[in-house]
């Protein structure tokens, strides 16, 4: 199937067969025929995505493939799995499901109009073009729509979430567009889903959603190096200030259309929305993540957390009584009242194996309790779910060691295997390690970096990615990096990260400054990207709540966490931003890896031996040889 005048050569241009890939779908059909657990790390190149959706619909089983993100589930959906399909020629029936929010509610669509007048001009245009679009859609998939902002404030308001829908008790049931996606999922041969939905079905089991996970023989994860951190999330606790903030909006939409009587409700509401804010602005302006010990003895911070705790409850009071005149109202009572007992279960004192923090955004906050070690209650129900478990990413390994990865999942009796790139990275790369850069801890160290990486971007003819372990220090290199004009310069945050990538693509010689989510997920092929700038090691912030507690825990137990858990996490997070380098047997690159520590500490040397085999230089002279050699080949 997958060879060179197999089917799949045929109807792919530009196909080449891979030993490696055979080898990993030869491995995928074992596990899916005899059960248990694989974890396959495949190199940038290897094809791992024939490699697991081969086996999977010759299988015969109901496979689900979980995906790290819309984009890539998109892609497989459309481009990757119809190709397959093609191929095998045999009739299998694929379905594509996103979670809640990328569906078109049509109930809250009309509850929206209803309460259109509360709203600023710019949502009335918005609402418009839905209601167009929503007269016409099959799907109510709202990427279907391209006029609307996707961060327009609208999408909140015409799309459901497991807190606001009203389920089997929804006039519009009938018409119901994530119910039909569902429909068609639960009839599917190969569902395509993403990380998040997947969490939520193994651990919210909402109403109707339940069944994926009991259905299905098997789950193939791509992107797995994700899962810990997720894991982590869904297995705690959490209460946000724009929940409460979106249960304020829907309690008033519900009374304009329901009309309860209850006279104090609208006091009530505005009541809850200051408190919300305040208990904001007591966290301070900056945005960051926070132990709870940190603030939990602040007056401040304890008077606006204990009022918005009673301004809530008071809601909820009113919103009982308002209850019996509608569906809506009711749904926002039984939301308030959860809210209720997840802000108390945060507030209390929590168990030895949670950690409680406070993650602080711009404009919000959540209240979080969270696990410190998500992999007993992740195998726990692994064990109860299908027989075959899939693994893989490029990015697993640690000096080609799964242990890692094994432990924070739980999943320490699965079988492994490595497929390494097949990209010549001794002739299409070349690594420098700049001298004479300060310890990263220095004030001037980012102006430092910026010198140094000014002759390399300087040389290459092509395009430059520089990414950063923090905002800081992009802003910092940004101001340093725009009075440059000698190319293009494209910042994160300038734009939205898609279309940031399609000017950068374009424009062919760019210079490209992102943080961590430019660091994976990004793939741009040929001259266009000819060079990767990074400027630190990836380690985590020293200061942050779970690493924290997470270290103080493994020390209590005797162990080491910075070699256990801080330096393998960095590992696999500059796997990721070195892989952004060379995506095509044709592709040559230059990767700069600035952070001195790569020399200076002992540790340096776990990071060099987990990446591909490339020549290594000290001297800048070599990497303007590099660039005039294909100039010149050019």
């Amino acid at each position: 199937m997958l060879g060179p005048t197999g089917p799949v050569a045929e109807l792919l241009e530009g196909y080449v067969a891979r030993d490696g890939q055979q080898e990993m779908a030869r491995a995928i059909q074992r596990t899916l025929e005899d059960g248990g657990m694989l974890i396959a790390e495949s190199g940038t190149g290897t094809g791992k995505t024939l490699a697991y959706l081969v086996p999977a619909l010759l299988s015969g089983q109901r496979v689900l493939v979980v995906t790290g993100t819309k984009n890539l589930q998109e892609q497989l959906y459309f481009r990757d799995l119809p190709l397959v399909r093609e191929a095998l020629q045999i009739p299998v029936t694929t379905a594509l499901l996103k979670g809640r929010a990328n569906y078109l509610c049509t109930y809250r669509l009309e509850q929206a109009e209803t309460t259109n007048r509360f709203e600023p001009a710019p949502w009335h245009e918005d609402l418009l073009r839905i209601r167009r679009w929503a007269e016409q859609t099959d799907t109510g998939d709202i990427a279907e729509v391209g006029d609307v902002p996707e961060k327009s404030d609208v999408w909140w308001a015409v799309t459901s979430t497991s807190e606001n829908c009203l389920g089997a008790k929804c006039p519009r049931l009938t018409e119901c567009h994530v119910l039909q996606a569902r429909g068609r999922a639960l009839a599917a041969d190969v569902l395509v889903i993403n990380h998040h939905l997947f969490f939520a079905d193994l651990v919210i089991r909402e109403d109707g959603f339940g069944q994926l996970l009991p259905g299905a023989d098997a789950v193939i994860f791509d992107e797995a190096h994700k899962l810990p951190d997720l894991a982590s999330e869904f297995f705690g606790t959490s209460f946000s200030g724009q929940q409460v903030v979106n249960l304020c909006r829907d309690t008033t939409a519900a009374e304009v259309s329901e009309q309860s009587g209850i006279a104090e409700l609208p006091a009530r509401v505005d009541a809850t929305k200051k408190a919300v804010a305040d208990l904001r602005l007591a966290l301070g302006r900056d945005a960051r993540r926070m132990p709870w010990l940190s603030v939990a003895e602040d007056s401040g911070f304890k008077a606006a957390l204990e009022n918005m705790v009673t301004v809530l409850d008071d809601l909820v009071v009113a919103l009982e009584a308002a209850a019996v005149r509608g569906e809506a109202l009711t749904s926002c009572w039984q939301r308030g009242s959860d809210l209720i007992q997840r802000v108390h279960a945060i507030c209390e004192d929590p168990d030895a194996e949670f950690v409680r923090w406070i993650d602080i955004t711009t404009r919000s906050f959540v209240l979080r309790l969270t696990p410190l070690d998500p992999a007993i209650a992740f195998r726990e129900k692994m064990l109860a779910g299908p027989k075959s478990w899939v693994f893989t990413s490029a990015t697993l390994t640690v000096k080609d060691d799964f242990s890692h990865f094994r432990t924070r999942l739980g999943v320490d009796d699965a079988d492994t295997a490595i497929w390494q790139s097949p990209f010549d990275f001794s002739r299409q790369a070349l690594m420098y390690l700049p001298d004479g850069l300060p310890e990263p801890q220095s004030r001037d160290y980012t102006r430092a970096v910026v010198a140094v990486a000014e002759p390399v971007i300087e040389a290459c003819t092509g395009g430059v990615f520089m990414l950063f372990t923090s905002h800081r220090a992009l802003r910092q290199a940004a101001g340093y990096l725009r009075a440059q004009d000698a190319r293009p310069v494209f910042v994160q945050g300038d734009a939205p990260r898609s279309e940031l990538l399609d000017r950068f693509r374009a424009t062919g010689n760019g210079l490209l400054l992102g943080t961590a989510s430019f660091w994976e997920g990004v793939d741009v092929r040929g001259t266009a990207l000819s060079c990767v700038i990074i400027d630190k090691l990836p380690f985590a912030t020293p200061d942050d709540p779970v690493l924290q507690a997470r270290a103080a825990a493994m020390q209590q137990a005797g162990r080491n966490p910075f070699m256990e858990y801080q330096l393998p996490t960095a590992v696999i997070a500059l796997k990721q931003g070195v892989g952004r380098l060379i995506r095509d047997v044709t592709d040559r690159g230059v990767l700069v890896l600035c952070d001195p520590r790569l020399r200076t500490r002992s540790y340096g040397k776990v990071f060099l031996q987990s990446l591909p085999d490339m020549p290594v230089t000290r001297n800048v002279c070599d990497v303007e040889n590099f660039f005039a050699r294909d100039a010149t080949a050019a």
